[in-house]
């Protein structure tokens, strides 16, 4: 046991780093027709989409400096943690009350970065699986149910993609100001075009090959 002066930056840690990367296998595994946290895990496309562009390159540098901890380690022991066979945990129950998550996990990520000049492609991409997913129904017309204190709310705003494709991003109380940011709009809107024309495979394949 570690005893510390100040939590914050080890919960911010565990915030920004274990629980964002759960919503990044959550929906984008969901889309891909996968069940279960461990195969995202260890999705050709998906691993390195969370471990590398999320992860390194969009949690980290809004994770504090933590004082005894080896954050590469940390990172590194989440994603063995999530590919664990034996775990079996859902990616249901991971994609489960996302108006609660993603406002209080997310964004704050997505706010501080764009405070500091940085990219955002990563988070964008997540939060546009989250729209694409909220449309209730998958790549090859399976529907799943939509578990969220927001429902009604949050599949009606994607149910309205068509005619205005920030239409999920214009829930102030969700995303803040986002939908003003061009630096998020721009990813977002070619990330959800992706994923609702040619589908998760092929958004994730291009992000990673981008990297």
């Amino acid at each position: 046991m570690q005893m510390v002066e100040d939590v914050e930056p080890y919960e911010l840690m565990k915030l920004r780093l274990l629980n964002c990367s759960h919503q990044a296998i959550a929906y984008f595994g969901l889309l891909l027709g996968q069940t279960y946290a461990d195969e995202a895990a260890v999705d050709e496309h998906l691993a390195p989409f969370t471990r590398t562009l999320y992860m390194d390159g969009e949690g980290t540098p809004a994770v504090p400096e933590v004082p005894g901890i080896d954050v590469d380690a940390y990172k590194d022991e989440l994603m063995a943690r999530f590919a664990n066979r034996e775990v079996k945990d859902t990616l249901a129950r991971l994609a489960a009350e996302s108006s609660d998550r993603i406002p209080t996990w997310l964004v704050p990520v997505i706010q501080e970065n764009l405070g500091a000049g940085r990219a955002v492609t990563a988070s964008a991409a997540i939060v546009a699986s989250w729209a694409r997913y909220a449309e209730g129904t998958g790549e090859n017309g399976e529907e799943w149910p939509v578990v969220d204190r927001l429902r009604d709310r949050v599949m009606a705003a994607a149910a309205r993609h068509d005619e205005d494709p920030l239409a999920f991003l214009r829930d102030e109380e969700l995303f803040g100001d986002l939908v003003q940011h061009d630096a998020f709009t721009t990813p977002y809107l070619h990330a959800l075009g992706v994923l609702r024309s040619d589908g998760a495979r092929a958004l994730l394949r291009e992000l990673v090959a981008g990297a």
